[in-house]
């Protein structure tokens, strides 16, 4: 049936496909479409990576500037680092959409196609398997190629001439505790996998701090993939293999970074945002596949046991973390391009670039939610909320309870709402992206005995210093919609509004007549 599908579609004329953009192999591709499309620009000056960077990043980004790569990077004693310094590649969500192939109007079309993946229905006929090429040709992208020469091992540093110091890593904020790498896939695999075994393995994006020339900080939360991965080679008193990827493709970013289903390895999965199979090689020294077309790569092993202090570093709640103990990792290569680029970001107080991805991923999210829980009309996850501590969500309500059923599915329905601490759910005529709507539905539509709903001691990020326990404190529901049925004993107001030939009316006199006036 594949290969009928596949001759099939190789004769349809027009066959409908879920890219807008040219495919992006590499990061330097990427680059190259921003240069072309005007969203890149090239600082000569000396910048310092204490600090400085980071300002300089910030400031762009809060104005929806493009990429930026310094030139020239300079160490905190004055020395310049020959190797430019790329930051802000997903500043706006226009970015965060062409890495993901597609522009920014067709990420609802995109979380449909997601969806679908996720969840595939039978197809009805060779009519509807035919339509449903662009989904086959998505799912055979996944397949990656190996090969035995790559970009990413034109140079190989192995043992004792590894130095990280070569790298220009940032320290981001004053408080922080040294060079924080924060834009690294690392990728894994589970105890008694073989490294061709690429569809087991884990990509993550966790930060790592460099602890000394040779030794790496990994800090994975508990319910991470690495995390889990970790527990597996410890549990058999083995050292994890690990390779850390710096300057990966966007796709393979961005699959590091959303929310896939756990049982999806996100590294085979890029290739359905990339456009093209993903290219992977042996690593030189760790037995893994890794990325061909990357900038960097960092190979090492993850002790089974010792860890220590990582942080505290500036967060995206907008404070510092506390240091708490977490793997080490030995780096046994560094291999790299003959000439690259060092992909870097920072976390902070949103704005930054996760909170821009977090949008991005809310559009994205919506179909897999409504696949779901299908009364979900709309979903907001506010970026100043850290992206996922409070989520809006608004439904086509059609009888008493419903909305608390909607907020226990979505607390459980993937481990990123886990975290969401607050609940609000709106009926369908309300904006879930707009305060003043929402402040007007809880205002008028939810009593706080009757329509809060309060749980104790659930999952929560232990960075979130309001919990009262680390990693553990509570939730809140807030049902700000119609009440109906035995929900209340009283007869509900009726909403007002303008009748719509009184609107037209209205906006036709003001445009004839108010011509200066804001639309």
């Amino acid at each position: 049936m594949t290969s009928l599908l596949i001759n099939a579609m190789k004769t349809r004329p027009g066959a409908e496909t879920i890219r807008d953009l040219p495919p992006f192999p590499s990061l330097r591709s990427f680059l190259d479409w921003c240069d072309d499309t005007g969203q890149m620009a090239c600082v000569p000056d000396p910048v310092s990576l204490r600090h400085q960077m980071t300002a300089v990043h910030r400031n762009v980004l809060e104005k929806g500037g493009p990429v930026l790569r310094f030139d020239a990077p300079r160490r905190g004693d004055g020395g310049v680092v020959d190797m430019p310094v790329v930051v802000n590649l997903f500043g706006t969500a226009e970015r965060v959409a062409a890495g993901l192939g597609v522009n920014v109007d067709r990420l609802g079309e995109l979380g449909a196609f997601l969806a679908a993946l996720r969840a595939p229905t039978p197809p009805e006929g060779m009519r509807d398997a035919l339509s449903r090429w662009p989904m086959l040709k998505a799912a055979l992208t996944t397949r990656p190629k190996f090969t035995t020469k790559a970009p990413v091992q034109q140079v190989v540093i192995e043992g004792g001439d590894v130095d990280l110091a070569a790298l220009p890593v940032q320290t981001h904020w004053p408080g922080d505790a040294g060079p924080l790498i924060t834009w690294p896939v690392v990728l894994t695999r589970p105890n008694n996998t073989r490294a061709e075994d690429v569809g087991q393995y884990n990509a993550g994006v966790y930060r790592a701090q460099v602890l000394d020339r040779d030794r790496l900080i990994m800090r994975w939360l508990i319910h991470r993939g690495g995390a889990a991965h970790h527990r597996s080679w410890a549990s058999a008193g083995q050292p994890m293999p690990v390779a850390v990827v710096l300057g990966a493709n966007p796709a393979t970013l961005l699959s590091a970074a959303l929310p896939l289903p756990e049982t999806v390895s996100e590294l085979t999965f890029a290739g359905v945002f990339s456009g093209t199979r993903p290219r992977l090689v042996p690593a030189k020294t760790v037995p893994l596949m890794v990325p061909a077309d990357a900038e960097i790569v960092l190979e090492g092993w993850v002790s089974p046991q010792e860890t220590a202090p990582e942080g505290p570093f500036g967060d995206h709640t907008g404070y510092y973390n506390a240091a708490e103990p977490f793997p080490v990792m030995q780096v046994s290569a560094i291999t790299h391009r003959a000439d690259p680029l060092y992909l870097s970001t920072y976390t902070g107080r949103p704005p930054d670039e996760p909170a821009i991805i977090g949008e991005v991923f809310n559009t994205l999210a919506l179909p897999v939610i409504q696949a779901q829980i299908p009364e979900v009309r709309g979903l907001w996850l506010p970026p100043a909320a850290c992206s996922y501590r409070i989520a809006v969500i608004s439904i086509d309500k059609r009888y008493p309870g419903q909305a608390r059923r909607v907020m226990m599915a979505l607390w459980g329905m993937l481990p990123q709402f886990s975290y969401t601490k607050m609940v609000i759910v709106v009926d369908d005529d309300i904006d879930p992206t707009n305060w003043d709507d929402i402040a007007w539905a809880i205002a008028t539509r939810m009593d706080p005995v009757r329509d809060v709903m309060m749980i104790e001691n659930t999952p929560m990020d232990y960075l979130d210093f309001a919990s009262p326990e680390p990693g553990l404190a509570g939730k809140m529901g807030i049902d700000a919609t119609t009440k109906i049925g035995s929900e209340t004993r009283r007869d509900w107001g009726k909403v007002m509004k303008t009748a719509p030939a009184d609107a037209d009316f209205a906006a036709d006199l003001v445009a004839r007549h108010l011509p200066g006036l804001k639309r």
